[in-house]
């Protein structure tokens, strides 16, 4: 008999922007996904980056009865760990989590550089959150202009660093809720970034729309 778990999924991210983002996908855009409704848990890591790596079976080791899968996302850079690639790191997390009592329901995520990545798709609606919408230049000129994001590469090399340089152009406080407003509006198709299209097709392997029997 399959156990049943009160929680279907419980998150450790590094921060309420990740939060945010994930809420956003999971609790508004299960068509998008292709994912069942799901019952989930989202916790934040006071320490941030290296906390998810270094503490995350620690932190969710109250959730083994209780929860179905668990899931750690952390940014590379920031982590303490940015001298090893990121799918190192994930393999080391995912035996820890392992070994710890998650033994085949437990990912670990390293978004590359970080989550500020999965902001620049080419959707219209990153203008609108980021306070873009109407304005001359439009967004992903006046960031080619000011050298933010040249023509040419798929990301800016600093999308943090992008992200807040825009934000303070237009005059908008950065806040998650830009993050959980991107979440629910931009069209998932157009975000190519690979960790995240990791994340939809992971979401999508645990809770399909249509349970398998």
């Amino acid at each position: 008999m399959t156990q049943s778990f009160p929680i279907d999924l419980v998150a450790l991210v590094p921060g309420k922007d990740d939060r945010e983002a994930l809420a956003g996908l999971i609790e508004t855009r299960q068509a998008s996904l292709g994912i069942r409704a799901i019952r989930a848990e989202l916790l934040v890591h006071p320490r941030r980056d290296p906390g998810c790596f270094h503490e995350a079976p620690a932190v969710l080791q109250s959730y083994q009865r209780r929860a179905h899968y668990a899931l750690v996302i952390f940014d590379h850079e920031g982590c303490g760990q940015e001298a090893r690639p990121a799918p190192e790191l994930e393999r080391e997390l995912e035996e820890r989590l392992s070994n710890s009592g998650w033994p085949a329901r437990a990912k670990a995520l390293v978004i590359e550089p970080e989550l500020e990545v999965w902001v620049w798709s080419d959707s219209p609606q990153v203008d609108v959150a980021l306070g873009w919408q109407g304005r001359s230049p439009h967004l992903r000129r006046w960031l080619a202009d000011n050298l933010h994001w040249p023509a040419g590469p798929p990301k800016p090399a600093r999308p943090k660093e992008t992200l807040d340089a825009a934000l303070r152009e237009a005059g908008v406080r950065r806040s998650s809720s830009i993050f959980r407003q991107l979440a629910e509006t931009v069209s998932l198709e157009r975000c190519r970034d690979a960790k995240f299209l990791q994340l939809k097709q992971l979401l999508t392997l645990w809770f399909p729309e249509r349970p398998q029997t």
